[in-house]
């Protein structure tokens, strides 16, 4: 069982051993790839030795045990331990996402509803800053377009870490999975009649991409500046300072208004316009790969949606993973850990299964 890891732990010494050769520094980007590498492949190198060790720990108990009956309670305690070890060395053995790592561009998009979904999607931004706020994230409101009830037609905010994390464990591990429709059923403060409607938003969640990682060739830029509108301060509806950049080979466009000067407005949709770039691409590449790849709903269609929000019964209920519970109102003040895990959970079993 795990040969295969004997590899690993082969790579893992020479990567060791690289990073001590202070001439492979001299290239940090380099540098940079061989420590993510070397990171990654720690925690299953410590685990594999470890679940070694106790084999050999168990075979030694229980020639003890073949002639002393005390040492039968800890081979009992050791092959308990092994089996631990073993699950725990399956599941860092399922193949990574690469872009776990990474950082991440949320979207919230209204969709069918009218106002009502407008505010809706002004929910789903209060979730999402406040379970940032819960795990200790950073977020930015990159570009926002108000609705006239105080929701949000659309929004785009960056979420980051505060520091290092451990392997796998960044923004886009967790929020990948919130990509989709999201569908809400309740009265809206838009009914008169008392009457319970359904709505959607749609969210869209990228890997903040860095720019060594995304290549943009200025001639394929067509930049049109314009102004500004809806609430703000001096610079609305008076200077050309919101941006909207068109990469025409993609036909992708992004829109910044929020900030007020235009040079700040580019920067704001280049980023924008970066991670986009790097989610296409990498969707190509999985394509390419597998016809199985899990891609986000890309339409606010509530036929296809991914989640709802039923709030006459305080439920939620993600379609996905089958998960359902009746706490939506801590849900949307942030409390959102168990909703996400039960997908973390789902897609590493069926990893799992497919790796076997």
């Amino acid at each position: 069982m795990f040969e295969a890891v004997e590899e690993l732990v082969g790579e893992h010494a020479g990567l060791e051993k690289r990073l001590a050769d202070p001439a492979v520094h001299a290239d940090q980007r380099e540098a940079m790839r061989l420590h993510k590498r070397y990171a990654e492949l720690t925690p299953i190198i410590t685990t594999y030795r470890a679940w070694k060790r106790t084999g050999d720990d168990i075979e030694t108990a229980r020639e003890l045990a073949a002639d002393d009956p005390d040492f039968a309670d800890e081979v009992k305690e050791l092959d308990a331990r092994r089996e631990e070890l073993t699950e725990k060395l399956r599941l860092l053995l399922v193949p990574r996402d690469p872009s776990d790592d990474k950082d991440v561009i949320l979207e919230v998009k209204a969709g069918e509803g009218g106002e009502e979904s407008a505010l809706f999607a002004g929910d789903l931004l209060r979730m999402y800053l406040r379970y940032a706020e819960r795990v200790g994230w950073k977020t930015e409101i990159l570009d926002a377009n108000e609705s006239d009830l105080g929701g949000y037609k659309d929004v785009q905010v960056a979420v980051k870490t505060k520091g290092g994390t451990e392997p796998g464990q960044g923004v886009w591990a967790r929020l990948k999975y919130e990509g989709g429709v999201h569908r809400v059923q309740r009265v809206p403060a838009t009914e008169s009649q008392g009457r319970i409607h359904t709505s959607a938003a749609g969210v869209l969640v990228t890997p903040e991409a860095e720019e060594v990682e995304v290549e943009i060739n200025a001639g394929d830029l067509r930049i049109d500046v314009y102004r500004s509108s809806g609430p703000g301060g001096q610079s609305v509806n008076t200077t050309d300072s919101a941006v909207r950049i068109t990469h025409l080979p993609t036909g992708i466009v992004v829109s910044c208004q929020n900030e007020k000067s235009q040079l700040q407005n580019k920067e704001q949709a280049l980023r924008i316009l970066r991670s986009r770039l790097l989610a296409a691409a990498q969707e190509e590449a999985e394509r390419e790969a597998s016809d199985a790849r899990r891609s986000q709903v890309r339409t606010v269609d509530r036929s296809e949606r991914i989640r709802t929000y039923n709030f006459p019964e305080n439920r939620i209920s993600d379609h996905r993973v089958g998960f359902k519970a009746y706490n939506l109102d801590q849900v949307l003040d942030g409390e959102l850990d168990p909703v996400i895990q039960a997908c973390v959970d789902a897609d590493a079993a069926a990893k799992l299964a497919a790796a076997q």
